[in-house]
């Protein structure tokens, strides 16, 4: 009788413990996710700055006017409007799976050709006969990657946690179990 009190014991405390654990690593992806909303938001921001920085006659399509020869300065605004699009696609996949790494790497890759992309219209503006920016357009860039960097931080650290969680031993089995999977950082 005492060897199946115990035992009783043993499993109840086994299934109390799966569940604590389990809630745990749903609150820590929750974190991650609610996380990847601040980012979302302020690399919308981002890109809603870089529309609005585009010439007029860009928003409509791709070239400046249909049967337009394009010159340095207008594959520069494609360039960089190219650049924003995939950035945005990329943003609106990492959004439908904000843990899912294969989005999260896309989305970082896409956010380094459009980095790239506006260094290269900055140096285009600084020349004489350059590209004419917005007057606070850089400063406005500035501070929205500020305000990127810092959504980063934050959702890098939702996910450190919630990796580390799903590493840890007995969670780890728990969590295969279950189906959590790491998540990249931004």
């Amino acid at each position: 009788m005492v060897p199946s009190f115990v035992l009783w014991i043993a499993a109840g405390v086994v299934l109390f413990w799966c569940v604590g654990a389990h809630n745990r690593l749903v609150r820590l992806r929750s974190a991650a996710r609610q996380a990847f909303g601040l980012l979302d938001a302020r690399l919308l921001a981002q890109v809603a700055l870089l529309q609005s920085c585009l010439p007029a006659s860009m928003n409509a399509s791709l070239l400046t006017q249909p049967g337009e020869l394009l010159d340095e300065v207008a594959l520069l605004w494609v360039s960089l409007r190219s650049a924003a699009a995939q950035f945005a696609a990329s943003l609106a996949a990492a959004r439908a799976h904000p843990l899912e790494a294969r989005a999260v790497a896309a989305l970082v890759a896409a956010s380094g050709v459009l980095d790239a992309s506006w260094r290269r219209m900055q140096l285009a503006a600084q020349e004489p006969t350059g590209v004419l920016l917005p007057v606070t357009a850089q400063d406005q860039w500035e501070q929205a990657a500020l305000h990127a960097r810092a959504a980063g931080d934050t959702f890098n650290l939702a996910v450190t946690r919630y990796n580390a969680a799903i590493a840890q031993f007995p969670t780890l089995l728990l969590a295969r179990a279950f189906g959590f999977k790491a998540a990249r950082p931004w």
